[in-house]
């Protein structure tokens, strides 16, 4: 089985800062670690090549120092990563990124493609769902687990508010994985020291054949108009009473206008 895995560099910090000329996250100068959805169905991907044969290989959109987290994936046992880099992919909304890892995918061999639910700087769980609609492939998001593959399908359970679905998809298809369905193995000692000799490929915007009006901030339908830090307000106070009169005080505060019998 021939797996392809999106995988994002995302930022390790709450303390998150803003471009205020682009409204876009500045990611330059702060820690980054590998996106916990994206890294679930990185062991995902592992898990099922150990079991059925094949090989793994991951995808990344991002700047150059995301080739540090190639690395790491290399030490955890991924096969080839690609890296997909350039200026004019900056600013890219999902919409415009999912057209650009799409156009780069439609080049390649694949039987599954595995994203992540979503990350953790954006949280808008789009870039799967929109990448397969550009393929063409059918998909099912939010998987809990990988049940098997039969022949030219996949098992899998999708997990709702209330309710679980196994359902069955055909090859080639994407699905999407949270971070609480594995625990990811740790990266092997003679893995790590082989990663650093492993090539990995740059794929830049003249590879791609894309119209650049469609990319970048000036490509992405999406904007951000306004960003704002959350005032810190002060805590209700405590009150501390009997049962019967902290009913009535909430019955109070929550129909001011009502008259609350003694009885």
């Amino acid at each position: 089985m021939k797996i392809l895995v999106l995988v994002k560099q995302v930022p390790d910090t709450t303390e998150i800062k803003i471009d205020k000329e682009t409204n876009t996250l500045i990611r330059r100068g702060i820690k980054s670690i590998i996106n916990p959805d994206d890294l679930a169905g990185v062991e995902e991907a592992l898990k099922l090549k150990e079991q059925y044969g094949g090989t793994v290989t991951t995808v990344t959109m991002g700047p150059p120092q995301a080739e540090k987290m190639i690395r790491e994936l290399y030490a955890r046992g991924v096969d080839h990563a690609y890296l997909l880099s350039d200026r004019k992919f900056a600013g890219s909304d999902t919409w415009a990124t999912s057209r650009i890892l799409s156009t780069f995918i439609k080049t390649l061999d694949y039987d599954l493609l595995i994203a992540g639910y979503q990350a953790i700087d954006g949280d808008t769980a789009q870039v799967g769902p929109q990448i397969a609609e550009f393929l063409d492939i059918p998909q099912v998001t939010h998987v809990t687990k990988i049940v098997e593959q039969k022949g030219k399908n996949l098992i899998v359970e999708k997990s709702f508010e209330t309710e679980v679905y196994t359902l069955s998809v055909e090859l080639p298809a994407l699905i999407s994985t949270i971070r609480t369905m594995n625990q990811p193995r740790y990266m092997f000692a003679n893995y790590i020291w082989t990663s650093f000799e492993k090539p990995f490929d740059l794929i830049t915007f003249n590879d791609l054949g894309i119209d650049q009006n469609t990319i970048g901030l000036n490509g992405s339908p999406t904007r951000v108009k306004k960003t704002y830090t959350k005032p810190v307000v002060q805590k209700a106070p405590k009150e501390v009473m009997e049962p019967e009169a902290a009913a009535k005080k909430i019955s109070q505060l929550i129909y001011p206008y009502m008259e609350v019998s003694n009885s």
